[in-house]
């Protein structure tokens, strides 16, 4: 493998590390109705565990409120016992027999800074698999030196190039928490 593959695929997986934290802040609750709070919720349908999206139409009507629309209004009630017993969600659904609705109730200044420690820890944790790829990269290129694949230059070169893409992501994933973070403090 020579620098520039090793270059490469180190971006990748650090765009992959700021994807996958960016997919678990969008189910981190706002205090605002959003469809994608949902995301995570698994039910217990047809014998088998699935996703809601899969099972049901999720849609914000108004700013406080979510409406599921199960495709199988046979599902109603393993939807609203799913959603009712995820604790991270803190929602308390209501039924008529063919829609769900999902109250949103604004955010107590306990439950947002809970929120903000919770958008901490996922950062931390995206911070940590972005370090250990820069680590096995880093380590790649100076085996490249090692064997004498590549000079000196070139591995100084490669170095400030993941430091560089490393300080880029670590950017990216501070501003969306700061982002994140004025959401769930914005009254």
């Amino acid at each position: 493998m020579d620098s520039n593959r090793i270059v490469t695929s180190a971006v990748e997986k650090f765009k992959e590390s700021v994807g996958h934290f960016t997919e678990e802040l969008k189910t981190i609750r706002t205090g605002r109705a959003n469809p994608s709070m949902l995301d995570g919720v698994v039910v217990e349908a047809y014998g088998t565990t699935m996703p809601l999206k899969q099972l049901a139409n999720v849609v914000a009507i108004e700013a406080q409120l979510l409406q599921v629309t199960p495709f199988d209004p046979t599902n109603i009630a393993t939807i609203v016992e799913s959603i009712r017993n995820n604790s991270s969600l803190g929602l308390n659904p209501s039924d008529d027999g063919r829609v769900i609705r999902l109250p949103i109730p604004p955010l107590t200044e306990e439950r947002r800074r809970e929120m903000s420690k919770q958008i901490s820890e996922k950062a931390e944790e995206c911070l940590v698999r972005m370090r250990n790829v820069r680590h096995d990269a880093l380590n790649a290129i100076d085996q490249l030196k090692k064997d004498k694949s590549i000079g000196e230059d070139e591995a100084s070169r490669q170095h400030k190039k993941i430091e560089e893409l490393m300080a880029e992501s670590r950017k990216e994933v501070e501003d969306k928490v700061k982002q994140k973070e004025s959401e769930i403090l914005t009254l």
